[in-house]
């Protein structure tokens, strides 16, 4: 991914993401546009640039006095599925070896992949993967076993389940955020 975006990309992100913060005030009720403005920085735009390219339609949310950006997309975003979870998980597949990973992909982007505390509380803003899943950062200990963590939600509640880390799906992929302040 390229570290450079330039003026005509960020005045083009700057602008959906305006609309889209206006259009869901419920998620960011206790900050202004312009106050995000204010403490964006590159690394900012670099990240929320990434998550935009790749369908996560990121959006200002905030959660315990902080601000963070958040894909927000209704499924999980589209160019970040049918990966596994970590870069061991991919080279220990003998058949079929996604060509990254959810990890791998995250720290490309430089992102966060979003915890089990934080996918609940965006379960609790807005109905999130009614039809698909999301891999959710796994404790060390569930993953030196071989696992890894998603959710999803159905019958109106959130769920979280276990999965093999090297597995991957077509209807799954995962969230990220970045913390502005």
């Amino acid at each position: 991914m390229s570290e450079n975006i330039n003026k005509v990309e960020q005045d083009r992100l700057l602008k959906v993401l305006k609309e889209r913060f206006e259009k869901h005030v419920k998620r960011h009720q206790t900050v202004s546009w312009d106050d995000i403005l204010s403490h964006l920085s590159e690394d900012h735009i670099y990240s929320i640039y990434h998550m935009e390219l790749t369908g996560g339609q990121p959006d200002a949310v905030c959660f315990e006095n902080n601000l963070f950006f958040v894909d927000m997309a209704k499924e999980t975003p589209k160019d970040r599925r049918s990966i596994c979870y970590d870069k061991k998980a991919r080279l220990g597949r003998k058949k079929f070896p996604p060509k990254t990973s959810v990890l791998e992909m995250a720290e490309e982007m430089k992102i966060e992949v979003l915890d089990k505390d934080m996918y609940m509380k965006l379960q609790e803003i807005e109905d999130i993967d009614l039809k698909t899943s999301s891999w959710i950062k796994t404790p060390e200990n569930i993953r030196k076993l071989g696992g890894a963590l998603y959710g999803d939600k159905r019958y109106n509640e959130t769920f979280i389940y276990h999965n093999g880390a090297d597995s991957y799906y077509g209807v799954r992929g995962f969230r990220g955020y970045i913390k502005i302040y």
